[in-house]
């Protein structure tokens, strides 16, 4: 009776240690597997799998992307600004075995090269590229920083400045120039308009000048639009033809 029950134990714990070995990863996770301190060749997963505790001990890694904020960077930029900026780094990994092995921590990690990238970077140009080529910027991030991370098999996939904060000063300087710009764009077309008007002008005194008779008919419209407006005074205007005509006749006289 002693041997059957012994028996019965033994399988009972076969079966609890092969049941406690399966092991179930989803699509987006790879497990990385150390069998007796050594990794194995290729990572397991997705699906079912046998991992013998203590013999071998398995480390789950994500290969979705993630996503992590950047902490504000005090930066002064190429023309001596002081800027408080921000960024949001995408990143995955592409590499499971490399992510565990080659690094402590590719997260921390990351974060730490996209700070001194963030700053080294934006402190090379002026304030004038930062806000208006803020593309350019963030590929140039993105490729110094897939550099670092590429030995440990994770592809950072986009950055992006997410915020740019600029003192007080520099935004009531900033609304000025806009507004001496707006002042400048303003003269700019009333001068345009008035050289049109003028040359305008110029052409119709040319017109006027070939033919006299189109005088007389530019008063009669004048004295026309007087007279539909209905004012008590009207201001004919007299030629200077007839009044350099009446001065010669008295001097004949």
């Amino acid at each position: 009776m002693l041997p059957v029950s012994f028996s019965l134990i033994l399988a009972v714990i076969i079966g609890i240690y092969i049941l406690s070995s399966i092991k179930i990863l989803p699509e987006y996770e790879r497990g990385v597997i150390f069998r007796l301190g050594r990794l194995l060749p290729q990572a397991k997963g997705p699906g079912l799998f046998l991992v013998f505790a203590p013999i071998d001990r398995m480390q789950r890694v994500s290969l979705r992307q993630e996503a992590f904020e950047v902490p504000p960077q005090d930066i002064i930029t190429r023309d001596n600004v002081t800027l408080k900026v921000n960024a949001v780094v995408f990143l995955r990994v592409i590499e499971p075995r490399r992510a565990v092995v080659e690094v402590y921590d590719y997260r921390y990690q990351t974060s730490q090269f996209a700070q001194t990238t963030l700053r080294s970077v934006l402190g090379e140009v002026e304030l004038d590229d930062v806000l208006a080529h803020r593309d350019q910027l963030n590929l140039r991030i993105q490729s110094i920083l897939d550099q670092h991370t590429e030995p440990w098999g994770v592809k950072v996939v986009n950055v992006e400045v997410k915020q740019v904060d600029l003192p007080e000063s520099m935004l009531r300087a900033m609304a000025k120039q806009a507004e001496a710009e707006r002042e400048k764009r303003a003269k700019l077309i009333h001068a345009e308009g008035e050289f049109a008007a003028s040359q305008r002008l110029a052409d119709a005194a040319k017109i006027l000048a070939s033919e006299p008779a189109t005088i007389q008919l530019r008063y009669l419209q004048t004295l026309t639009e007087i007279g539909v407006e209905k004012n008590t005074t009207i201001v004919f205007p007299l030629p200077v033809d007839i009044i350099s005509g009446l001065a010669k006749a008295l001097q004949r006289e």
